[in-house]
């Protein structure tokens, strides 16, 4: 289907910006917006403008956002928009969604066995107590508690080295040495966090070239929402993700990062234009 065509049949409230964006449909592509002004909207006629202009079949995309809410509404407004049939054919993953499925697929095809995913906070909120405790010889505070759980997701968020983490200071807690006392806890129990999720996803996409190429062959198009609140081992995930087609738009507001606390770094959106080679401006490419 022709542009025109599709866009008087699905009657796309676009305008000139926001068109270039949804055409702009190979190589990857930078959309900052303010809010407001229908960042979401330009994302899910892009999926559109993928499908039944390009005819690239739904399965190929992948849409990634933060929450699993905003998963649930980005596929119901496709659904209204372009009908559920196709958007039954779409993916929707939050990114430990995206992590946990990695996860699966490395374990069937490895036939080994991941780790178990805990998701109660007053588990780790538990162990994280005790081992302040054998770390201090006092009870921990609930306040301290979240500091360091927030600590943690901090460093593995972030991708800090050994040495990053043995100089990294917490009030006047020994912090290096109560995070290896978790790490190796969770690892003894055979146990992992949200953020070990995504650290292992990246392991095993960077280990095993066959799943990276699984995947890459598997998801042609990245789409990104929200892609502000991303943290560094999320974009890695990402970039390993996007491979040689780098087929990955992301749209969003650096100044409306809300995720701080789990270490979302709108600075790595920004210097994405430096990890891709930049938009030309010129037509899109032939499939």
């Amino acid at each position: 289907m022709e542009y025109e065509a599709w866009k008087a049949t699905w009657k796309a409230p676009l305008n000139p910006q926001q068109e270039a964006a949804v055409q702009a449909a190979e190589g990857p592509v930078l959309l900052l917006a303010v809010p407001g002004s229908g960042k979401t909207t330009v994302l899910l006629h892009r999926l559109g403008y993928l499908i039944f202009c390009r005819g690239v079949a739904p399965e190929r995309i992948l849409t990634v956002t933060y929450t699993v809410a905003a998963t649930r509404d980005m596929a119901e407004r496709f659904t209204r928009t372009f009908g559920g049939a196709w958007a039954g054919r779409l993916e929707f993953r939050t990114i430990n969604g995206l992590s946990a499925r990695i996860i699966r697929y490395y374990e069937q095809v490895k036939g080994r066995q991941a780790f178990s995913l805990v998701n109660q906070e007053g588990k780790l909120a538990a162990l994280v107590g005790e081992l302040c405790r054998k770390a201090t010889g006092e009870f921990a505070t609930e306040s301290t508690i979240r500091s360091v759980r927030t600590a943690i997701t901090y460093c593995k968020n972030r991708q800090m080295t050994r040495e990053e983490i043995e100089s990294f200071q917490l009030e006047d807690l020994p912090f290096p040495r109560i995070y290896r006392a978790y790490h190796a806890e969770l690892r003894r129990r055979r146990w992992m966090d949200y953020d070990d999720q995504m650290v292992y996803a990246a392991q095993i996409l960077r280990r095993h070239g066959d799943i990276l190429a699984h995947f890459q062959e598997k998801y042609h198009y990245l789409c990104v929402d929200e892609a502000q609140d991303t943290s560094r081992i999320q974009h890695t995930i990402l970039k390993l993700l996007a491979g040689r087609r780098q087929n990955i738009f992301l749209v969003g507001d650096e100044d409306q990062s809300i995720y701080g606390f789990r270490q979302a770094m709108p600075e790595l959106f920004i210097r994405r234009r430096d990890a891709y080679p930049p938009y030309d401006g010129k037509a899109p490419r032939a499939s």
